[in-house]
């Protein structure tokens, strides 16, 4: 099996972001076809659960604080730099202080006033009642 590997790479190439094949399907990885086939469900949460790992490994570095949050509140941080990439979430300066400080009312008014809050709509609605209360939302708990 190594050895076909070795050979699918070699003549699929292997690309990190899609590209057109010559008969024009999007694909990606090594031949992965999207237009065709997608992603099978285990790829998608093997995908999400790596990206995850790498995130709060992001999160570790940047907000060394954060561990210290309770678990919900946690996964409002996470959530947002999932969205917004860790740079976009550092960006919430005043957000984050107050998280820090333990304000989470402060940190939710702020997160709903922001502009992500409109680009997001009831993503940021949801997320800032979360830290506000420290609560899972009815039918994700």
């Amino acid at each position: 099996m190594v050895d076909l590997v070795k050979m699918l790479k070699e003549h699929e190439g292997v690309r990190r972001f899609p590209y057109k094949d010559t008969v024009g399907k999007l694909t990606i990885g090594v031949g992965f076809n999207l237009t065709d086939v997608g992603l099978y469900p285990e790829e998608i949460d093997f995908i999400l659960k790596n990206r995850l790992e790498k995130l709060a490994r992001s999160l570790e570095q940047h907000l060394p604080w954060a561990d210290s949050l309770d678990a919900v509140r946690l996964a409002v941080l996470m959530d947002m730099a999932y969205n917004l990439g860790v740079g976009g979430l550092l960006a919430f300066k005043n957000t984050l202080a107050y998280i820090k400080a333990g304000n989470y009312t402060a940190a939710a008014l702020n997160m709903v006033k922001s502009k992500w809050a409109k680009q997001v709509g009831r993503r940021a609605t949801v997320l800032a009642e979360m830290m506000r209360t420290g609560r899972m939302p009815h039918g994700l708990a």
